[in-house]
C-alpha cells in the first residue's frame, strides 16, 4: 500500500528525475508459422497478436501518469523457423510491415542462436541480415556466438565481423545506421525486453508482456543526499530507489498484461540511459567521487551500482528478468560521450566495464575503415568476459563509412550520438582465421 508521501515522490520522480518505463515489449512465440509460407503466416500472426500493444500503452501511460518511452515486440529467433526455400529477406520484410501496421516503434528477432555450431537456416539468416537491416526500418537483428555451457564458437565471430562491415556498408547513407539495430551475444537471455537483442525464447509460452524501466536521474538525485557517506550506505541508498523504480515498473507490467490478455513475463530494472540531461549512468558513476567517466575507480563504482541496483529490484518484484542493471551504450548517455570526448573513456576501458555491466559494448562507433577481423576479435574478447563471468555480454560497435577517429556519428534519437574512438591497429587476421571453438571453461560443468 503506498502513502501519501511515496505517492508524492514517485510523482517528483517522474516529473523532475526523468524516470519512465522504457519499453513495454509483447514476446509472441512463431512457431506455429514455421516452414513453407512463414513470411505472410508470420505478419497475420504478429499483427492479430499484438493488435492493440500500443494503444493499450498509450492508455496506461494516461491513465497512471507514467511516461512509456517505446512498445515494442520480440519474436521466436527467425532462423528456427525458416523453411527451406523461404528467403530470409522475405520473413524481415513481413517483420517490418507488422511492426508499421500495429505502430511499436521496433521489432526484434531476426536471429540465430549458433554457440555451439550452426545450422543451415542459421547460416542463411545470419547471411542476409546485412541486406535487411538495409532494407527495412524496424527490424533488429542478434546473434549469440558464446555461452558458458559451449564456449566461443569462432566461425561464428569471424563470420559476424563480415556481416557488420558489410551492414554498415549498405547503410553508409545513414552513417552504418544498420548495425545500430545489429548486436552479438553471449549468454543471449531469452525474456530480454530491449533492443537491438530482444527474442522471444524457444522457453517461452505464446505470448509475455515485458516491461523495462529506466531512473539513472532517480539513482543519481538519491546520491547527492548522501554525499562523502561511505560506500555501504551508497549501495543501501541504490537499492531502496530500484526497489521504488521496479514497484512502479510491475505496476505498469501487471496492468498491460491484464489488458492485453497475455501472461505477465518479468520486469527488467536496468537503468538505460538517454542523450538527455539528466538521464545518464556516467554521472551516477561521477556523484560517487569520480572526477570522469573512465578514469582508475570507474570499474569498482560500476560494479557496486550493478549489483546494488539487482539487489533492490529482486526484493521488489519477484519476477525480475531480462539482463538488469547498469547500460553502458556510449552514444546514448551524454555523461559516458563527454568522457569519451574528453579521452578518458576508451575503448579497452569500455571493455573493462563490461566484466560488470549488464550487457557489453554498447552502440560504440569506430572508424570505418576497421578492418572485419578488428571486429571479429572486439567480439571474441567480449564474448569471453561474457563465458568465463557466466553473463550476458554484447557487442553493438558501428564501423561509420568514410569517417575517422575524432570525427562525430548523428544517428538521433534515443541512439543519440558518439565521437569516433580508435581501435588497436595490429592486425588480428591470423588470430580470427583459426576459426574452430573456444572450448567451454570448466566453471561450466555444472551438473
Amino acid at each position: 500500500m503506498l502513502n501519501t508521501s511515496e505517492i508524492l515522490s514517485t510523482i517528483s520522480m517522474i516529473k523532475e528525475q526523468k524516470l519512465d518505463i522504457r519499453t513495454i515489449t509483447m514476446g509472441i512465440s512463431l512457431l506455429e508459422c514455421a516452414g513453407e509460407g512463414a513470411a505472410e503466416k508470420i505478419y497475420d500472426l504478429v499483427t492479430r497478436r499484438a493488435e492493440r500493444l500500443v494503444a493499450v500503452g498509450e492508455e496506461i501511460e494516461r491513465e497512471f501518469g507514467i511516461p512509456i518511452v517505446n512498445k515494442r515486440i520480440s519474436v521466436t529467433p527467425v532462423s528456427l523457423i525458416l523453411g527451406e526455400r523461404e528467403d530470409p529477406v522475405a520473413v524481415a520484410l513481413a517483420l517490418d510491415r507488422a511492426a508499421g501496421t500495429t505502430g511499436v516503434n521496433f521489432i526484434g528477432g531476426y536471429s540465430a542462436l549458433v554457440q555451439k555450431g550452426a545450422t543451415r537456416n542459421d547460416l542463411r539468416l545470419i547471411r542476409s541480415i546485412p541486406e535487411a537491416l538495409s532494407r527495412t526500418e524496424l527490424v533488429c537483428a542478434s546473434v549469440n556466438v558464446a555461452s558458458t555451457r559451449a564456449g566461443v564458437n569462432m566461425d561464428a565471430v569471424r563470420l559476424m565481423g563480415e556481416i557488420i562491415l558489410e551492414t554498415a556498408r549498405l547503410t553508409a547513407g545513414r552513417d552504418g545506421l544498420g548495425c545500430a539495430k545489429l548486436v552479438a551475444f553471449a549468454n543471449a537471455v531469452e525474456d530480454n525486453p530491449f533492443m537491438a537483442g530482444a527474442f522471444h525464447g524457444a522457453g517461452e509460452g505464446d505470448t509475455a508482456v515485458n516491461v523495462g524501466v529506466s531512473g539513472p536521474g532517480v539513482v543519481k538525485r538519491a546520491l547527492e543526499a548522501c554525499r562523502g557517506e561511505p560506500f555501504d550506505v551508497v549501495a543501501e541508498t541504490i537499492k531502496k530507489t530500484a526497489f521504488r523504480i521496479t514497484r512502479m515498473g510491475q505496476l505498469v507490467a501487471l496492468e498491460a498484461s491484464k489488458r492485453l490478455g497475455a501472461p505477465f513475463g518479468i520486469v527488467d530494472l536496468s537503468l538505460a540511459p538517454t542523450p538527455a540531461v539528466g538521464d545518464s549512468v556516467a554521472h551516477i558513476l561521477e556523484e560517487m567521487g569520480l572526477e570522469r567517466c573512465g578514469q582508475h575507480g570507474t570499474t569498482a563504482a560500476l560494479m557496486m551500482l550493478n549489483d546494488a541496483v539487482k539487489k533492490g529490484g529482486v526484493m521488489a518484484s519477484s519476477s525480475v528478468g531480462g539482463l538488469s542493471g547498469a547500460f553502458i551504450p556510449l552514444s546514448e548517455d551524454i555523461g559516458m560521450i563527454d568522457a569519451a570526448r574528453a579521452g578518458t573513456l576508451t575503448l579497452d576501458k569500455l571493455e573493462a566495464m563490461t566484466s560488470v555491466c549488464s550487457v557489453g559494448l554498447d552502440m560504440v562507433a569506430v572508424p570505418g575503415d576497421t578492418p572485419a577481423a578488428t571486429l571479429a576479435a572486439i567480439l571474441a574478447d567480449e564474448a569471453a568476459i561474457g563465458v568465463v563471468n557466466q553473463k550476458t555480454t554484447a557487442v553493438r560497435i558501428i564501423p561509420v563509412p568514410g569517417k575517422g577517429v575524432g570525427e562525430w556519428v548523428e544517428f538521433g534519437g534515443l541512439l543519440g550520438r558518439a565521437p569516433i574512438i580508435p581501435v588497436h591497429p595490429e592486425s588480428a587476421e591470423a588470430f580470427i582465421a583459426r576459426g574452430g571453438r573456444i572450448p567451454a571453461p570448466i566453471n561450466s560443468l555444472k551438473n
